[in-house]
């Protein structure tokens, strides 16, 4: 391929300038409510997380103008990006937040969706008093630049050990905050560009504080590229695609095909879907974490009627390709990436909460020495089916000798194919924002955000958020 020859920058460009309201179907706009619910949602529930407080402290103390809230911390506001920064930084505290799947072999998960183009928005659109309307506009706009950019770039951009989140989530963020502001086509160019230097997040850091870090930075950045190619501020017009740009500096390729003339044709959040997470952690164990549920509910499973544990999956789920790292965890951060933890959390309390994924349960005995009983390894059969095919094997071998077998569901909870209803989704959100609002204030709000199109300004939804 030509340097410039697949025009990626400018199509992109293109389309974040033309698209309008009124070419997304009430298919579209309906998740994309669901994924700001469970966004916001989320953010709520990280705001009082160690990692949230440590980058709320930090922003506060540089202090600059009051533009926009810092979500679930009172009435403290400050300069957008960094509100965005620790918004961003408070929704991926916990790991609850959404993720974007792929169908194709060659990998897995795109990215985390939601919380790039979700934050940046929120804390641009609170300042300039933005509609209902155009913030949800700019929110889908944005999650199809991202979700179309992490398709195309090659699988060796994960496999080097960059988080898409971040790397990817910047252009999201970038793109939805261009659409706000109104950008021109030379400036969102120009934003693109300023955002492709700015692109940063390796996943050594997930299960550390630093994961969440980068949906904030993603945001932030996000904001910072769109103010200051308003501007004036320039960069190369092909920064994606060129010789030495993002494609070629952090992966050695793309594929054009998946950008050039498939921006909204379909739209990701419809196609390959999105994911809305059941439990706190990395989504990937999620099928296996619902295998095991089962099987502990059928058999009556108590944790001292458990002698070992196998799970057989592909590499798209284990090291050294897969994110779930952690071969034992001693802390809840780990714990969202650790397969023992995972089903250790099933065995001993038939749930994978909140109160699970905390330091304290991690910590505890009972689930310290049910992970020495559990066992994670790569499949051969399973790791052929392609790394978009999320499947694992269970054998639990009992105390009395018997051997149960799970296998993980075809379309699990959450997954475009199996969506959570709006019933679970109200109990997510519920236990979410808990400590933040009320139950009818909880349920006002969500109200809200299904009825984004009649709201005149984006200020009355974020005053909402806090009590």
């Amino acid at each position: 391929m030509e340097p410039y020859e697949s025009r990626i920058t400018e199509e992109l460009t293109g389309f974040v300038e033309t698209i309008q309201f009124k070419d997304f179907s009430p298919e579209v706009k309906n998740i994309a409510k669901r994924c700001i619910i469970d966004g916001i949602g989320v953010i709520l529930a990280g705001a009082t997380e160690p990692c949230t407080l440590i980058i709320r402290d930090y922003a506060l103390s540089i202090g600059g103008r009051q533009e926009s809230l810092l979500l679930g911390q009172g009435k403290n506001r400050g300069p957008a990006h960094l509100a965005a920064l620790v918004n961003g930084t408070a929704g991926h505290a916990m790991d609850w937040d959404d993720t974007a799947l792929s169908k194709t072999p060659d990998r897995a998960v795109l990215l985390h969706p939601t919380l790039p183009p979700l934050v940046a928005s929120l804390a641009i659109g609170e300042n300039l008093a933005v509609s209902g309307r155009d913030f949800l506009t700019a929110f889908i706009t944005g999650f199809e630049v991202e979700c179309k950019i992490a398709e195309a770039i090659h699988p060796d951009h994960w496999l080097r050990g960059f988080h898409t989140s971040n790397t990817c989530g910047i252009f999201g963020a970038t793109a939805a905050v261009s659409k706000l502001m109104g950008l021109k086509a030379d400036q969102i160019r120009s934003a693109f560009g300023i955002a492709a230097s700015m692109a940063a997040g390796i996943t050594v850091n997930l299960g550390t504080m630093v994961k969440p870090l980068h949906m904030g930075r993603a945001a932030e950045n996000g904001i910072v590229s769109a103010r200051l190619a308003a501007s004036g501020y320039q960069s190369h017009p092909d920064a994606l695609e060129a010789h030495k740009g993002f494609f070629h500096a952090y992966a050695g390729g793309v594929d054009p095909g998946k950008i050039r003339g498939k921006l909204g044709l379909p739209f990701s959040i419809l196609d390959p879907g999105v994911c809305i997470k059941p439990y706190p952690c990395g989504v990937v164990g999620h099928p296996a974490m619902d295998a095991m549920k089962d099987l502990v509910i059928e058999h009556n499973l108590l944790p001292e009627d458990v002698a070992r544990v196998k799970v057989s999956t592909g590499s798209n789920v284990l090291p050294p390709k897969g994110p779930l790292r952690y071969k034992k965890a001693e802390t809840a951060l780990q714990g969202k990436f650790c397969v023992p933890f995972q089903m250790a959390c099933m065995i001993v309390h038939r749930r994978a909460g909140a109160v699970e994924f905390s330091d304290e349960f991690v910590k505890s005995t009972a689930v310290q020495e049910m992970m020495d009983r559990i066992e994670a390894v790569i499949d051969p059969e399973i790791d052929a089916l392609g790394r978009d095919k999320i499947v694992s094997i269970i054998e639990v071998q009992h105390r009395d000798g018997r051997i149960l077998h799970g296998r993980s569901p075809e379309h699990y909870r959450g997954g475009p194919q199996n969506p959570l209803t709006r019933e679970a989704l109200a109990e997510k959100f519920n236990d979410c924002v808990q400590q933040t609002l009320k139950p009818d204030q909880a349920e006002k709000l969500m109200e809200v955000i299904e009825s984004l199109e009649e709201l005149g300004s984006l200020r009355e939804l974020i005053e909402m958020t806090v009590v």
